[in-house]
């Protein structure tokens, strides 16, 4: 069992930055691939960024590709978003997830869900 627990969302210019946590629970963490979704509303939740389990690793959605950096720390159970030149769009609640297996664009695939922490990017 993992519990995730997401903090540094809040609201900000566009153009400006966020870096959003997520810290696990449990000693297995370093063996989980991460994952960071949102969720805009009326929409559908949507892939953002995934790392495997070493780090080694990365994938984008395109929209945030140059923009947003994924990494993690398996030393403090910890996996991070850097947002840098956030955009309107980029509004959304933001989720982490844990796959027990490879790292994926699928949201489906993952195995444990963090509750979400909102970014709002005012124009």
């Amino acid at each position: 069992q993992v519990q995730l627990v997401e903090s540094g969302g809040g609201l900000v210019q566009a153009g400006g930055s966020l870096r959003l946590s997520c810290a696990a629970s449990g000693r297995t963490f370093s063996r989980y691939a991460m994952g960071w979704f949102r969720q805009a509303p009326g929409k559908e939740r949507e892939f953002v960024a995934a790392i495997s389990w070493s780090g080694g690793s990365t994938y984008y959605a395109d929209s945030v590709k140059g923009r947003f950096t994924i990494s993690r720390d398996n030393a403090k159970n910890t996996v991070y978003l850097q947002m840098n030149s956030l955009k309107p769009e980029d509004t959304a609640v933001y989720y982490c997830a844990a796959d027990r297996g490879r790292a994926t664009y699928y949201s489906y695939d993952y195995d444990y869900w963090g509750q979400g922490t909102q970014v709002t990017v005012s124009s």
